[in-house]
């Protein structure tokens, strides 16, 4: 009997649906060919549990068509290009690069523009040419993007799995804006929200510390949609911010990807910043594994539209003090497992082809 037991067990165990995994979709700005963007995928394709239903791409640190054709063949690379990548918006909602030029005119300069940095910041930038490619010293990828929106691939992925996806925002956050505005449910749908950015107390940040860390991009870069996106429905919210400028990448650890034994960790070694905060990294490994926290505060947050000096800020609220126009109790993560988040990086890097 016991073994009939056993057997039936067994079989259910088989028969378990892919919903029984921990269900995510990435949206990134995935500029590449290495860096933090890119590295973002390792905890999503190679921890046990995980299952990666698909990337999607909007233009954030690059332009849209290159940074798609980045993750495609980081994807390639790991083996891992099944998984769908759906590229999304090329500009955000309202905001222009002539905008955030008289707003630097007005009230000083942001350090890093991303797709609208010009050459000065590195020979790979063109402010003026969203649809240029630039030679990828790997090689073009093969898979090409899937033929859907991102928008509307994250409609339809949180509409099969009601409250089962994590929606992890590593970039600004207009196709998260977009799929909310079709589908007022969008947001409802989802598990939760994980999403680096949300950084507090910046201004004295760029006078005690790294000024270029303590620019929050991915909400400068579209406020609206970053404000759309913050006073959704969301069942919960984490906010990855100025945590994740505690962790960088360093020598050692790039020798750690490539001594991992895997063709990914190979390519992300040789393509690795020095001295670059794992900040989309972070925010992965926290949507895969929460138990990496080990300190946070809650509080209200929303994100400043209005034209002036606080545009694109976020502001925080208590309970007692905050206004009441639909801004959400979010969680701010203030304090990480540090060592424990960079072994699981290079446990992760070692997965996929070899």
């Amino acid at each position: 009997m016991k073994g009939v037991l056993a057997a039936v067990a067994a079989s259910l165990l088989t028969l378990a649906p892919a919903s029984a995994q921990k269900l995510i979709i990435e949206d990134n700005d995935f500029y590449g060919p290495g860096g933090s963007n890119i590295q973002s995928i390792l905890p999503l394709v190679a921890t046990p549990g995980v299952q990666a239903l698909g990337f999607t791409v909007v233009t954030g640190d690059g332009w849209l068509d290159e940074e798609a054709a980045a993750l495609l063949k980081a994807l390639e690379v790991g083996g891992f290009e099944r998984i769908p990548v759906a590229k999304g918006a090329l500009l955000p909602l309202v905001n222009t690069s002539a905008r955030m030029a008289l707003w630097e005119a007005q009230f000083g300069k942001i350090p890093w523009k991303g797709a609208w940095n010009g050459p000065d910041m590195g020979p790979g930038f063109h402010p003026d040419d969203p649809f240029l490619i630039p030679d990828m010293a790997e090689g073009a990828p093969r898979t090409p993007p899937v033929d859907e929106t991102a928008a509307a691939f994250l409609i339809r992925q949180v509409r099969a799995h009601p409250h089962e996806i994590t929606i992890l925002a590593a970039g600004p956050m207009t196709n998260l804006a977009l799929a909310q505005r079709l589908d007022p449910e969008f947001a409802s749908l989802a598990r939760e929200l994980v999403f680096m950015g949300g950084l507090v107390d910046t201004n004295m940040m760029q006078v005690t510390g790294n000024a270029d860390f303590a620019s929050d991009f991915n909400m400068l870069f579209d406020p609206e949609a970053a404000h759309i996106v913050l006073t959704a429905p969301w069942p919960r919210i984490t906010v990855v911010g100025n945590v994740s400028n505690d962790n960088l990448m360093t020598k050692e650890l790039a020798d750690r990807f490539a001594a991992s034994g895997s063709a990914l960790g190979a390519y992300l070694a040789r393509h690795a910043v020095v001295g670059l905060a794992l900040w989309d990294e972070l925010a992965a490994a926290i949507a895969v594994d929460p138990s990496l926290v080990t300190g946070q505060v809650e509080a209200y947050m929303d994100v400043d539209v209005e034209t002036g000096m606080n545009y694109g800020r976020v502001h925080v609220w208590p309970e007692a003090l905050r206004p009441h126009l639909d801004e959400r109790l979010v969680r701010i993560v203030t304090a990480v497992d540090q060592a424990r988040f960079v072994d699981s990086l290079v446990r992760d890097a070692g997965a996929g082809a070899r």
